[in-house]
């Protein structure tokens, strides 16, 4: 099944002007017309459930890698130290659920939190891989078509993240 997308500009059809076609002062980058500030800045938007978490990063590590598993223990106890409002799991040393490798999670709560900790990961993460993801009412769709990596993606073993109808 194709899913179906909602045009991104459902709810701003009728804006007052068109956009100005102008460049900064740069030469490159477009003007953009003066706006109230985005509330995506702090709430997440929907289909987002932040009742418990807004955000879940997989860091991954090759268990059967010595050098990864260290950097990923030390990522593991850095992450604990310096960011002691998240919620950070165990460390696995196998895989776990849809996860095809070892892996910990870490769970952030707030859009500040998640830009945070993706821009940290981005240059801190060193050989590991990364999957984000939000989470929503939609396991599959939240570790697939919503989710992004950093580092090499691994492939998931998503047959546990299907809902099943079970009623005649």
């Amino acid at each position: 099944m194709v899913p179906q997308y909602k045009s991104p500009l459902l709810g701003y059809e009728n804006w007052q002007e068109p956009l100005p076609t102008g460049f900064n002062a740069d030469g490159k980058s477009l003007i953009n017309p003066s706006a109230p500030r985005s509330e995506a800045y702090d709430i997440f938007p929907k289909p987002i459930d932040s009742s418990n978490n807004g955000f879940d990063f997989h860091i991954y590590h090759i268990g059967t890698a010595p050098d990864q598993v260290k950097y990923a223990r030390e990522l593991h106890e850095r992450i604990r130290r310096e960011f002691p409002e998240f919620r950070v799991y165990k460390f696995w040393d196998k895989p776990v659920g849809p996860h095809p490798v070892p892996m910990f999670e870490v769970n952030v709560f707030n859009p500040h939190q998640v830009g945070t900790f993706f821009a940290w990961l981005v240059v801190n993460r060193g050989p590991l891989s990364v999957l984000v993801h939000p989470n929503t009412d939609d396991a599959l769709a939240d570790h697939t078509e919503l989710a992004t990596w950093m580092g090499k993606p691994f492939p998931l073993n998503t047959n546990i993240l299907v809902k099943f109808d079970l009623e005649d």
